[in-house]
């Protein structure tokens, strides 16, 4: 069984089409980051585990997840049906590739090393990804990747790793910094961090950070700190 953490606020319109489309063997678990529309309700009807995380932001919404989880393998994604649940199982072949464990006694290599795989959005139309949300994670991706050595072309929002290693990160970042801190975190202590193309649609209802030009910068202004605060 995997774990899917899908933070949620407010999402009561958009749950059905990603749970009805979570694959056989995932295990979907929504975190309720203090929705003031029926997204619980929904989601219990659709059979998904709920989590609160009454403390708002983003990265505690991602954290609380984690911490209820119990799957070896944990992936995480928006519940707003701008991603399919149905790429999954790719992110989860390819960390299985990745990360082998090796014989005891057998030499060590890059297969014994933790493994993210992230999704590099592909948009499926114009109302997918609006230019100023574009420009702004096009900004931090070049950032990132100066200041850790990556070859990221995004910050995806879908994932795939081991919920050990994660725990492990020890991240610290509780609003919309946490998806970078996990990235940069993963990079200092030698990770191997893989992309795998996604179809990225329109999502439904109004986005909280793409949606509007004010949510991109708070999202920016967020990452911009972690990345000061990780250099320092």
């Amino acid at each position: 069984m995997i774990d899917v953490i899908l933070p949620c606020l407010n999402e009561a319109e958009a749950l059905p089409w990603v749970l009805s489309r979570m694959p056989a063997g995932f295990r979907p678990i929504v975190v309720d980051n203090a929705s003031t529309d029926d997204s619980a309700r929904v989601a219990r009807d659709h059979g998904a585990e709920v989590v609160d995380a009454p403390q708002r932001g983003f990265g505690a919404a991602c954290h609380a997840g984690l911490v209820a989880a119990t799957a070896d393998v944990v992936c995480v994604m928006d519940a707003d049906a701008s991603l399919d649940p149905g790429e999954l199982p790719r992110f989860v072949a390819e960390l299985d590739a990745g990360t082998r464990r090796l014989e005891p006694g057998a030499r060590l290599d890059v297969a014994t090393r933790p493994m993210l795989v992230m999704g590099r959005r592909r948009p499926a139309g114009h109302r997918a990804w609006p230019p100023h949300a574009r420009l702004g994670n096009a900004v931090l991706s070049r950032s990132l990747n100066r200041r850790a050595g990556t070859r990221l072309h995004d910050l995806g929002p879908m994932r795939a790793a081991r919920r050990a290693d994660l725990l492990a990160l020890d991240l610290h970042d509780r609003r919309f910094g946490y998806p970078l801190e996990m990235v940069l975190r993963a990079a200092e202590e030698g990770w191997r961090v893989v992309e795998l193309d996604v179809p990225y649609l329109p999502r439904v209802g109004r986005s909280k950070v793409t949606g509007t030009v004010g949510g991109t910068v708070r999202a920016v202004r967020d990452m911009r700190r972690v990345l000061a605060e990780v250099a320092s």
